[in-house]
């Protein structure tokens, strides 16, 4: 194995991760920023206001997009286990 490849896989690997992760954190962080706007503008400072939101918010973006997600992480691993004796040899 050479260098180059051991970097592009680990590229490919962050690549992916960054695609898995983006659909929940960028749901949270909306919901977030909702409940933030909605915090301000009634001056209700309650800090456990915002989890329950957020929980649902990411559950349901994971039930919509659990499949797309866990087809991209389905294939990138294919693709590792099929490539080792290419990366090996």
């Amino acid at each position: 194995m050479t260098p180059e490849v051991i970097t592009s896989l680990a590229s490919h690997a962050m690549y992916i991760t960054l695609l898995v992760a983006s659909p929940l954190l960028a749901s949270a962080l909306f919901i977030g920023l909702i409940v933030s706007l909605f915090q301000a503008a009634t001056q209700i400072n309650e800090m456990t206001l915002s989890f329950i939101p957020k929980i649902l918010g990411v559950f349901g973006t994971l039930v919509l997009a659990g499949p797309w997600l866990l087809e991209t992480l389905i294939d990138f691993t294919r693709s590792v286990f099929t490539g080792f004796p290419h990366l090996i040899g």
